[in-house]
């Protein structure tokens, strides 16, 4: 089980990522609530040192917790000295990218596997859906939010989550 500080930061990769968020704190779904988050809303921002500037230098004296969901393991996020003893970093990973939550709600991830496709490029070509990426597209899609938790449930089930790593179903409640 995860823990959390008081204090949250939410950082989505994307805005695919961020209507999911979106959709899952909106429906009191997620372990954390956006009253807990910094401006009570999911933050743009991949970058440690802009990140520090615009939302750190507001001077908390309890601890942060920076949730990142994104689907690359291998992105950087160093903080300054000044800060590392402050805030701890979750990374969600939703490798190999989040378009398998649709994937997954269409019922055709053996269909995908087979096709050796990326799952964005699978979604354009076999699913015939050209704004997988785009917030709203996904906000629409996911409108039934039991949905998007049985998706999210299904990728956990299928996904190659490494040991120690936390995926989308680790911040359902």
């Amino acid at each position: 089980m995860m823990k959390l500080a008081k204090y949250k930061a939410c950082i989505c990769e994307g805005s695919a990522e961020e209507a999911v968020i979106d959709i899952l704190i909106d429906n009191d779904l997620l372990i954390f609530k956006r009253e807990e988050l910094l401006e009570e809303r999911v933050i743009r921002c991949r970058n440690a040192k802009r990140f520090e500037e615009r939302y750190l230098r507001k001077g908390f004296d309890e601890k942060i917790s920076v949730i990142r969901i994104l689907d690359s393991r291998r992105e950087e996020f160093r903080l300054s000295k000044a800060y590392e003893k402050k805030i701890d970093v979750t990374n969600i990973i939703t490798a190999p990218e989040i378009e398998m939550l649709i994937i997954h709600a269409e019922g055709a991830y053996n269909q995908f596997k087979r096709s050796g496709k990326k799952p964005s490029e699978f979604c354009k070509s076999s699913l015939r859906m050209h704004d997988v990426k785009s917030y709203d597209f996904v906000k629409k899609y996911f409108s039934d939010p039991k949905t998007l938790v049985k998706a999210i449930r299904e990728y956990r089930r299928t996904a190659n989550i490494h040991n120690g790593e936390y995926s989308l179903s680790d911040l359902l409640r």
